[in-house]
């Protein structure tokens, strides 16, 4: 079964369930890195190290294939669906595993599913490393039985159905997203407060012991994934808004997450102190 797979976007995601899984040539891998001058390389090394076999276009990957996973940006994942649909065989299983809302998984699925394709709408409920293949993934939609054994045939050891259809998983994935994306935005913008103030140990204090660890742990994702996260948020207020709810803090996330997302920091210091100083720009918040 693993030979009929095909990969769409070898982002992080991609990558580390290809290494973890070892598809190695099993697995076709398209990546939209690879049309770009400025990052072909980069994305060809890395389908040499992890073993795949790479392709030059979208429709060379999937051409053929029995299984389809999508893995690309939250802002992309319907334009690849509507593409998508003009290639697959028909028949095939597309794992729509973006972080996007009931409302974009709904559009996609049309697309896939006009065009002959079975859609299977699939959640990410944690960060993917270090989880790796016991990360868990949430599938609901017509294909919920079928998708969960094929997961599970491809190494996937934490897969569950939801019972619904296609929106289902998504809808649990966008508002838990709410809390977990907004807490992180919430420790920036008191961690951010609590150093112009000059009392970060004492807000830190007062909050309780595992706090320093939460906040440091928390100003790491997102200076180094918070544009992905806020092209997430973007899509948990399309959520909001479609559910007839006033995403009022969640517009406030995303905003929060691009700020520091932008700041371009892929290997920020370890530390809470050296975060923050590297955020604010004050040397003195490192001393």
């Amino acid at each position: 079964m693993k030979q009929d797979l095909a990969i769409i976007g070898f982002g992080e995601a991609g990558e580390t369930f290809a290494a973890a899984a070892n598809w190695r040539t099993d697995a076709r891998v398209f990546d939209i890195a690879t049309t770009e001058a400025a990052s072909a390389g980069a994305m060809q090394n890395r389908y040499s190290t992890a073993g795949v076999h790479g392709c030059t276009s979208l429709e060379d990957a999937i051409a053929g294939r029995a299984v389809i996973l999508s893995l690309v940006t939250a802002e992309s994942s319907l334009a690849v669906a509507r593409k998508a649909a003009g290639h697959m065989a028909a028949g095939s299983l597309y794992f729509d595993m973006n972080s996007v809302s009931p409302g974009t998984k709904r559009e996609a699925a049309a697309f896939i599913e006009g065009a002959g394709g079975r859609y299977v709408d699939v959640a990410i409920m944690a960060p993917v490393n270090p989880a790796r293949l016991d990360v868990p993934l949430l599938v609901s939609g017509d294909w919920g039985a079928e998708a969960e054994a094929k997961l599970t045939g491809l190494g996937f050891r934490a897969v569950r159905r939801v019972a619904g259809g296609v929106g289902r998983a998504s809808a649990i994935k966008m508002v838990r997203s709410v809390m977990i994306k907004g807490i992180e935005a919430l420790t920036a913008e008191c961690m951010l407060a609590a150093s112009a103030a000059g009392v970060v140990d004492d807000v830190l204090a007062s909050l309780g012991a595992e706090w320093a660890d939460k906040a440091n742990y928390n100003l790491d994702r997102m200076l180094v994934h918070g544009l992905r996260r806020a092209a997430e948020m973007d899509e948990v207020v399309r959520t909001l808004d479609e559910l007839g709810v006033d995403p009022l803090m969640t517009r406030g996330t995303v905003v929060r997450q691009r700020a520091l997302g932008s700041m371009g920091h892929k290997k920020p210091p370890q530390n809470l102190t050296a975060k923050l100083a590297l955020i604010t720009g004050k040397k003195e918040a490192a001393e």
